[in-house]
């Protein structure tokens, strides 16, 4: 089952003048998180093994990943049974979610979320607040 796919954000509201990479950078960048946290799933552990290293490695961003190893789509398969329990809660949300922090974190003065860029230094700012929430998140889990 799909959680998100880029290819549902190239119509409507993208701008025009973007390539359709920028419909996977928000996916990119969870994607990331999840797998420099060690939440990939086992089908990337068995068969995307020199990719995850690039990734671990900054020599792949998690929106290359993406495209060259999920066809665009990330769906159950790309998590762990823990990271899809998070993402199940945490990714789909509208307010407080994934998106609203995506937003919050990197939107800033861009004309739209498909404007930002894919580098690690976004990202780096990006995953110190999945961070925060993933702890939030094990410890109202916990209970």
């Amino acid at each position: 089952m799909s959680i998100d796919r880029a290819d549902w954000h190239y119509g409507g509201e993208y701008p025009e003048g973007l390539p359709p990479e920028n419909g996977g950078t928000h996916i990119g960048m969870f994607l990331a998180w999840a797998i420099i946290r060690d939440l990939v799933g086992d089908l990337h552990v068995e068969e995307s093994v020199a990719a995850l290293a690039a990734v671990r490695e900054r020599r792949m961003t998690g929106r290359e990943f993406l495209f060259s190893e999920c066809d665009e789509k990330f769906t159950e398969e790309d998590l762990s049974d823990l990271g899809n329990a998070f993402a199940a809660d945490y990714y789909p949300r509208d307010e407080g979610g994934f998106f609203s922090d995506y937003e919050a974190t990197l939107g800033g003065d861009l004309p739209s979320l498909y404007h930002v860029a894919d580098t690690w230094e976004n990202f780096d700012r990006l995953a110190a607040v999945l961070d925060a929430r993933f702890v939030e998140w094990r410890r109202v889990s916990a209970r």
